[in-house]
């Protein structure tokens, strides 16, 4: 199913974490989290990054965070979600349908860029079903303590072959494979 087309780019889970493990505060702010991202210390990632699949809570999160702007700058965002909302915001498809369907959607409006998996519930629901190339990860520096874990706790076991690891400012980038 992915990247099985030599012209599509690679699905990626994409991951800003506490060094213990956290994606969000307790209450799923993304605050303390995103401000050591600011500075945009991997601006590659972006330039390879063609679409956005994104988990309907960490969508509505990004909104919240931010009321003039919905944009990822990674693409076209599509939005996964058993409930689309009555009145979209403008730039942003939300998508009813399967969960290979939409990586499906996502990769053809990413054509040879990556696509960008957004969410613990979603990367998961992806990492089950065998839909991810590549799981990248910023680690920085600070503790949370508690908050939204990396990954739900049904995910189960994926075998990862890192094959990078960088290091900007006070951020470090890990890059896996995921192993099949």
């Amino acid at each position: 199913m992915t990247n099985s087309a030599a012209r599509l780019g690679k699905v990626v889970v994409n991951r800003a974490m506490s060094l213990d493990g956290f994606i969000a505060a307790a209450d799923g702010a993304m605050g303390p989290i995103v401000e050591h991202l600011k500075d945009d210390p991997f601006p590659e990632v972006m330039l390879e990054t063609g679409a956005m699949l994104v988990g309907r809570r960490t969508h509505e999160v990004a909104e919240r965070m931010s009321k003039e702007d919905t944009s990822y700058d990674g693409g076209p965002v599509f939005v996964l979600t058993h409930r689309p909302p009555d009145d979209p915001r403008r730039g942003v498809t939300f998508l009813s349908c399967g969960l290979a369907e939409a990586v499906t959607t996502a990769q053809a409006a990413a054509g040879p860029k990556n696509v960008e998996i957004l969410g613990a519930d979603l990367a998961s629901q992806c990492l089950q079903q065998g839909l991810v190339d590549e799981v990248l990860v910023y680690v920085l520096p600070v503790l949370l303590g508690d908050g939204v874990r990396f990954s739900t706790p049904t995910l189960g076991r994926v075998e990862l072959e890192p094959y990078s690891n960088t290091q900007s400012g006070a951020v470090t980038m890990l890059r896996f494979r995921v192993r099949r």
